[in-house]
């Protein structure tokens, strides 16, 4: 069975591999690496506000997504009024899994209890969601994060899943998916070969099938479709030495962002991070201000950019591809 396993996998992904690209059928050239250098959890607090404007302003990220329950929403919604060409989608939020910075669901406990925990917030994790909330409570929730946006005056160019738990549940993805095609807002969904982020999974075959048959359903609906996902910086390890300089956490995030692009294949790749200019205050949230200041100052370094020029790597947004969908109807 193992075998059998293996060798779909490898005739799914030779079959990925002769077909267009969903970034060739988008109009880019043939054998391109197109990526969306994306930050997410934008909103969360003023630290990741500052490194989300950051890592756009100062460097080579070109998209980011909002979480629309967080505190420091406003400060953001801000920011974007005086720059309303940001490419900013909406990082859906169904978890509020820091110990003592915590948020609860904007649609509120009575319309859906399955999504409150004790403390009256999001569930920590997603298994907790998956255990308590319905479809129909998750599918409420995203809407009402959408109308916070909109009544805002955000249109956003995109949505996503904050720590991927639209995608633990086949009911929870099509909830997702309903809802962007019904709004023509493009969903974050590696539809193409997505060869990253299926060995980061050890996907079998019939999850590329599925993959597959999803990407090719939302390409029909007008939408845009990622090829791949690169979501491993929250992995990288500066745990090694305890005393790190700025210079050193920038000089190692720098080199495994270009290792791991360089395993990229050709097509339209969605690369996750979670830039942060930690302030005194952010560790009393998340221990994880290293790994992402590690992401922000990478994203600042002219040795990334010279990368990426060099291997002719095409940068793109949600906007972008959105619209050259759209021209192809």
């Amino acid at each position: 069975m193992l075998l059998l396993i293996i060798c779909l996998c490898g005739c799914f992904s030779a079959a990925f591999a002769q077909e267009p690209t969903y970034a060739e059928k988008l109009g880019f050239p043939k054998g391109s690496k197109v990526l969306i250098m994306h930050v997410d959890d934008v909103g969360m607090s003023w630290d990741s506000n500052k490194g989300a404007v950051d890592a756009i302003e100062k460097g080579v990220a070109t998209s980011l997504s909002v979480m629309m329950p967080c505190p420091w929403v406003p400060g953001f919604l801000h920011y974007m009024k005086e720059h309303p060409q940001t490419d900013a989608g909406l990082h859906l939020t169904l978890t509020s899994e820091w110990k003592d910075y915590r948020w609860g669901p904007l649609v509120g406990k009575p319309a859906a209890p399955g999504l409150v925990d004790t403390e009256g917030a999001l569930w920590r994790s997603v298994n907790d969601v998956v255990s308590h909330a319905s479809a129909d409570e998750v599918e409420a929730e995203i809407r009402a994060q959408l109308q916070r946006a909109r009544d805002a005056g955000f249109e956003p160019t995109h949505l996503d899943s904050h720590m991927g738990t639209l995608f633990a549940t086949p009911q929870f993805m099509e909830r997702y998916i309903k809802v962007g095609i019904e709004n023509k807002i493009p969903v974050m969904f590696p539809g193409g070969h997505s060869t990253m982020i299926m060995q980061t999974r050890n996907a079998d075959a019939a999850t590329w099938a599925q993959i597959k048959q999803t990407g090719e359903m939302l390409w029909k609906a007008g939408l845009p479709v990622l090829d791949d996902l690169h979501n491993v910086s929250y992995g990288f390890d500066y745990s090694k030495e305890k005393n790190l300089s700025d210079a050193q956490i920038q000089k190692y995030a720098t080199s495994k962002y270009i290792e791991t692009i360089g395993q990229l294949k050709p097509g339209l790749t969605m690369v996750i991070m979670h830039c942060t200019s930690p302030s005194e205050v952010f560790p009393y949230i998340s221990d994880s201000g290293r790994i992402r200041k590690g992401d922000l100052l990478a994203m600042m370094d002219p040795e990334l950019k010279k990368y990426i020029e060099k291997e002719k790597i095409i940068l793109t947004t949600w906007r972008e591809v959105k619209e050259r969908r759209a021209k192809m109807k």
